[in-house]
């Protein structure tokens, strides 16, 4: 007999009893239906009183339910904890084996504010991901939304191996303080030189330090959000800005971005193969959202444009800049 069933009997065993012994001492006075009210109320000691006046015999059995109904339930409760604890843990033994059979996936350091973006971003995209997270609450939330989560310290090298680092595509290396993400993107280039890493800092002297640490890439969260406010502000066409990166492809430097033909009255009604946007700034227009939020994926060159129009560029950063600066403010 397993521990569940033992104490199943317990609890029927004490009701059973107790309500007996409650008929009995009560003599004519105690219906059954009055006993076993009692009981129940005596065993989960709520204090609702007795139903009828107890005698001192009744006093004493009363007394003894109590005793063994404590008991019974302290055994309960601790009974419940373990088997909670064992679920849990069952969960998270099959979470981390199904981790450990990925491959080619992601890997984000830190569940603040850019690591809750970033993997709202990859959810979104349905690519595999497993988050390095060391605060418990935060750990709880993670695994509430159905991520993959390890749960320790990102400097360490057995929360790095428990990650699968090794068979990781890519890692965003977004930590509390510089010091952190440039260790952590020193051990990880250690664990697989072929990572692409994407190592967040916030001075921006750090900058060069994360390179030559192995960081491909190193964004500057107040200095990108600026830069970004800035563009806005001074050329409110653009609309949207995207980097494309690649994990494979460390040099490719591109970027998508949305820009509104509004006041670029240069191209209205003109046909795409006609605007010269390709042949004048070497970037493709490769789509366009029309007034009624219509979106035109690749466009044929006989596309008519209007400036009621929203055009989706993809470019070389350099490129596109240079288009950008021909935008009016």
């Amino acid at each position: 007999m397993n521990k569940k069933s033992f104490i199943l009997l317990y609890f029927l065993f004490l009701v059973t009893f107790g309500t007996i012994g409650f008929y009995l001492l009560g003599e004519n006075n105690w219906s059954w239906v009055d006993s076993i009210y009692m009981t129940v109320i005596t065993l989960s000691t709520v204090g609702y009183g007795e139903v009828h006046p107890l005698t001192d015999a009744g006093k004493i059995w009363a007394v003894l339910v109590i005793i063994f109904g404590v008991t019974g339930i302290g055994v309960l409760i601790r009974t419940f904890r373990e088997e909670f604890i064992q679920i849990e843990q069952y969960r998270v033994n099959k979470m981390m084996k199904n981790i450990s059979k990925l491959k080619n996936h992601f890997v984000i350091c830190g569940y603040g504010r850019m690591g809750a973006v970033i993997a709202r971003e990859l959810q979104e995209k349905d690519l595999d991901f497993v988050i390095i997270e060391v605060n418990d609450k935060k750990v709880e939330k993670i695994r509430s939304k159905g991520m993959f989560c390890v749960h320790g310290d990102a400097t360490s090298e057995e929360t790095l191996t428990a990650a699968r680092v090794d068979n990781a595509a890519g890692v965003a290396i977004v930590l509390d303080t510089d010091q952190d993400n440039l260790f952590v993107t020193m051990s990880m280039k250690t664990t697989n030189p072929e990572l692409f890493i994407l190592s967040r800092c916030s001075l921006e002297d750090n900058n060069s330090k994360l390179i030559r640490a192995g960081a491909n890439r190193v964004v500057n969260p107040y200095t990108a959000g600026g830069h970004r406010m800035a563009e806005i502000l001074s050329k409110p066409q653009v609309e949207d800005s995207i980097s494309v990166l690649s994990p494979k492809h460390a040099g490719m430097n591109l970027t998508l971005d949305e820009i509104s033909l509004e006041n670029l009255t240069q191209y209205d009604g003109v046909l795409l193969k006609d605007s010269n946007i390709r042949e004048d700034y070497d970037v493709m227009v490769v789509g366009i959202i029309n007034s009624a939020g219509e979106t035109n994926i690749n466009p044929e060159p006989g596309t008519v444009l209007n400036t009621t129009d929203t055009v989706l560029l993809m470019g070389e950063v350099d490129k596109m800049n240079r288009f950008k600066e021909n935008l009016p403010s």
